[in-house]
């Protein structure tokens, strides 16, 4: 599948330093900023420097350099939140994709979760 990917998304905008953010860590590839509409005490969102729109996308098409830069920043950025499991916490990742993953950002992004017990896992509701 072709990708389309929208130049002037929130996080496109971000990433050329049009938009501020609050930076959690900043590698070669990647990118971790606290998210500005926080769904749980701690909640940091780390997205690829380049233009993937979903894991997918990025998983296809993205550099082996920029693959393994992405994957170790989620895990640097839970070690850093102090949330990781051998700390006695604990944090949930999500990737949204596409209309029925309730992707708003055509960006791809792992929102990091944590600072509180965040449940079990969701409730699929049946389309109406």
């Amino acid at each position: 599948m072709a990708y389309s990917y929208d130049e002037q998304n929130i996080f496109a905008k971000i990433l050329r330093g049009e938009i501020p953010n609050k930076t959690v860590l900043e590698t070669d590839h990647s990118l971790a900023f606290e998210d500005i509409n926080p769904q749980a005490p701690q909640h940091v969102l780390v997205i690829p420097k380049g233009p993937y729109v979903t894991f997918d996308h990025f998983a296809s098409e993205a550099s082996e350099a920029e693959i393994a830069d992405y994957v170790r920043a989620v895990g640097k950025v839970a070690q850093m939140m102090g949330v990781t499991p051998d700390a006695g916490q604990g944090y949930r990742m999500l990737s949204n994709a596409g209309p029925d993953g309730h992707q708003e950002v055509p960006h791809l992004h792992v929102h990091i979760f944590a600072g509180a017990f965040l449940g079990r896992m969701i409730k699929v509701r049946s389309p109406q």
